[in-house]
């Protein structure tokens, strides 16, 4: 098993999926100079939010009526700006993640990636379970932007805080933001608690691979990619 203090990628499948892979249904026109709006953005300015209450506010309006009327698959990254960042991924935004992992990586690590607007995080598990889907495999190897960052394992049940974050993102289809956190105690140790949160376009190449791809918002003129690999070795 590789290091997990490798700074590279080692693993020649992962990289040939990495380099190879774009989003089937992303726009031909992803040039042009003008600086449009995107939730990666949005996630930088973070730092220049104020506090939960407002959005805190906004979340419990939205309960009485959720807003997603589809069945895109939603992915959520959140997590404090001191402590790890989770992964969430929805099949139905109504319901509860199928997937929910604790990031080998900080929360102000994920800002600093996020500067080149191209954010790739890679999953890579060399465990092969009977009868098991490839999202029903717990233990994973973790790339971020092409760098191994450490290895994570799947939850089999969400915290109390990852459940308090669905329920308040329930009724959102996509955004970046500042949320109210269960414990002053968290909040004060760790700091605010941010995330973002987008619709995905899912892609199955196989049984042993599949892919996301964050759907751009509408009349975003510089779209920026957030793409999300998850790969079992044969």
């Amino acid at each position: 098993m590789p290091s997990t203090h490798s700074k590279h990628m080692e693993s020649p499948s992962l990289f040939s999926l990495l380099r190879h892979t774009t989003n089937p249904k992303k726009s031909s026109k992803s040039g042009g100079g003008s600086k449009g709006g995107g939730l990666l953005r949005m996630f930088k300015l973070l730092p220049m939010l104020t506090n939960g209450c407002k959005m805190a506010a906004l979340l419990g309006s939205l309960h009485r009526k959720p807003l997603l009327t589809d069945r895109a698959t939603t992915v959520t990254l959140f997590g404090y700006r001191k402590a790890r960042l989770c992964l969430a991924i929805q099949e139905d935004p109504h319901r509860p993640p199928v997937f929910v992992v604790e990031l080998p990586m900080l929360t102000t690590a994920l800002h600093r990636e996020m500067a080149s607007d191209m954010l790739r995080i890679a999953l890579e598990t060399e465990t092969r379970s009977h009868k098991k889907r490839l999202l029903e495999e717990y233990v994973w190897a973790v790339y971020c932007n092409g760098r191994k960052v450490g290895y994570s394992i799947r939850r089999k049940n969400m915290s109390e805080e990852e459940a308090h974050v669905m329920q308040l993102l329930r009724g959102v289809s996509m955004g970046a933001g500042v949320l109210p956190s269960l414990s002053e105690k968290e909040y004060a140790a760790d700091g605010e608690l941010t995330y973002i949160r987008a619709r995905f376009d899912r892609v199955v190449g196989s049984k042993d691979s599949e892919s996301f791809y964050m759907i751009n918002p509408e009349g975003a003129s510089s779209p920026q990619e957030l793409s999300i690999f998850f790969l079992r070795l044969r």
